[in-house]
């Protein structure tokens, strides 16, 4: 591969796999991608969107170019996105073809976009500014939706991505700046209402109609063509005495890292709760190296223990051991000690007491149902494969018990509220180019020490699985399984350091046909098996 001149990039069409994809890296650091089927070939900017993974380093599957990071993906003829957590799509270059060589301008772009002329006399109408609700509001954009588009959210704050608070604003790796959903302009440049602080106090499904309450009492009602209602989750605060005191702290929202982080420094820190979240604020103040000590608290004798196995919970123990972090297992908390305006200690239920200024509670979410209490299941919003609770009415987000491949569940995940979001507009636009839920899997993945654990699917119990590889050497992939049939087939798996492992067995669950635990245990090829069933 040469440079001819700044722009221009030719590259031998011999490197190319047919079928497959490769990735070429320049030298200012951009990346190109080139795919192939039979003599046909496209090029596009090989930099995910999302946070500059190599897409060369990931799979392609038929037409779909998966991330290697975060399972972003991306059709191969013309870069459309097809799944988050990227929210847009690849820019894609003119090529020539010159024989045996490529020739790719990047200075030409080809332009997808198309004109926002759909539905142009509607309104559609989003209680909201979480992932769900923007990523409706964006995709509809995105796909030529035309009509008035108002997001009312409680927060003060445009749509920003809350996944990475625990995972990199804690730890003073990223400026707030750079969490902002779709830049700071969102909003204006896509021509989106977005009124903030501004709180629904009553949503009325049968006639697509909201009512705000502002600050002094006033309601307004606002009734709209289409209706999205994404109030997302809020943390459960456990019936501990004490809790309610200065001192003690949840995280949610901007608002409640700044106010960690201030309240953290030198001071002595004790984390309730072994879950991904507890985990990440755990790693995160001790990459900021500014407490003065940090304690975890979890009944279990584990950590994520409704996630991982056992064997990899004591991998993850062990980096967070080696980084400082101490662990109190085997007792919940009894009481948060101190006054109202401080905290000194926690007291456990085995009558233990730790020293502590500052309480961090990791202790689960509750989805913000009460606004459709009418219609909930006691675990969420009951609606259609398309999010749809009635016609032109949809929940989703955290709130949403949807159907889709795995069943009807409620799963609190940035990327499902992401997929939701791709469905919702989908289905407002009445597009049959975007996929229901019935062939979207789950995803998610927890950054702790700058190592990042993935996971993909959705199991009951990470106790009857298969485990490949050394979690201890940051390189494994582990199968689980709802019971322990042989032909029962895998429904999650997590993974470190085997990403086109896990690409390949949700491309196969995807389809539905993961691997059994039988096919597994006689040397299963999962990535050759990803490519011979993909289109």
């Amino acid at each position: 591969m040469t440079d001819n001149k700044i722009h221009t990039i030719t590259i031998s069409k011999a490197d190319i796999p047919d079928g497959g994809m490769k990735s070429f890296k320049q030298q200012d650091d951009s990346i190109l991608l080139i795919t192939r089927d039979n003599n046909s070939f496209r090029a596009f900017d090989g930099k995910c969107p999302h946070a500059g993974a190599d897409l060369g380093e990931g799979l392609r599957c038929g037409n779909r170019i998966v991330c290697p990071w975060h399972h972003g993906t991306f059709d191969s003829t013309d870069g459309r996105l097809l799944e988050p957590v990227a929210t847009s799509g690849l820019t894609q270059y003119e090529l020539s073809d010159d024989g045996d060589n490529l020739t790719i301008n990047t200075a030409a772009k080809i332009d997808h976009s198309i004109d926002n002329d759909k539905l142009a006399q509607t309104h559609t109408m989003i209680v909201g500014g979480g992932a769900a609700g923007f990523m409706t509001a964006h995709h509809l954009r995105q796909i030529g939706y035309g009509g008035k588009i108002t997001i009312i959210s409680k927060d003060d704050k445009a749509p920003y991505n809350r996944t990475l608070l625990s995972k990199m604003f804690l730890a003073g790796k990223m400026d707030e700046k750079h969490l902002m959903l779709g830049g700071n302009d969102w909003a204006q440049k896509h021509n989106i209402d977005l009124r903030l602080n501004q709180v629904v106090s009553e949503v009325l499904p049968n006639e697509s109609s909201i009512i705000i309450k502002d600050v002094n009492g006033n309601s307004e009602t606002q009734t709209a063509d289409f209706l999205v209602v994404a109030t997302g989750a809020e943390p459960t605060i456990p019936p501990i005495k004490g809790a309610e005191q200065s001192g003690v702290y949840t995280l949610r929202t901007m608002d409640d890292a700044k106010a960690i982080k201030q309240a953290t420094d030198g001071r002595k820190v004790v984390i309730v709760g072994t879950g991904f979240i507890g985990m990440e604020v755990a790693s995160a103040l001790i990459q900021a190296g500014k407490a003065a000590s940090i304690t975890v608290v979890g009944r279990s004798k584990r950590v994520m223990a409704n996630i991982v196995s056992e064997t990899v919970s004591n991998t993850l123990i062990s980096l967070h051991e080696d980084k400082g972090v101490t662990f109190a297992f085997g007792a919940g908390v009894s009481e948060i000690n101190g006054t109202e305006d401080n905290v000194s200690g926690v007291t456990l239920s085995d009558g233990t007491r730790l020293d502590a200024d500052v309480v961090i509670l990791g202790t689960g979410v509750s989805p913000r149902t009460e606004l459709l209490a009418e219609v909930n299941d006691p675990d969420g919003v009951q609606v259609d494969k398309r999010l749809q609770l009635r016609d032109g009415v949809y929940a989703l987000g955290d709130i949403a018990k949807a159907e889709g491949q795995m069943g009807r569940l409620r799963i609190e995940h940035w990327r499902v509220a992401l997929q939701h979001g791709l469905v919702t507009a989908a289905a407002i636009l009445n597009e049959d180019n975007v996929v229901s839920l019935e062939q979207r899997v789950p995803f998610f993945w927890t950054m702790q020490y700058g190592k990042s654990l993935r996971y993909s699917g959705h199991a009951a119990t990470p106790d009857k699985g298969i485990l490949f590889g050394s979690p201890d050497q940051m390189d494994y992939i582990e199968y689980y399984f709802d019971d322990e049939g042989e032909n029962t087939r895998a429904t999650a798996a997590s993974s470190l350091g085997r990403d086109k492992e896990l690409i390949a067995f949700g491309e196969l669950l995807r389809r539905g046909v993961a691997p059994t635990r039988a096919q597994l245990n006689a040397g299963f090829d999962i990535i050759d098996q990803a490519h011979a069933l993909s289109p």
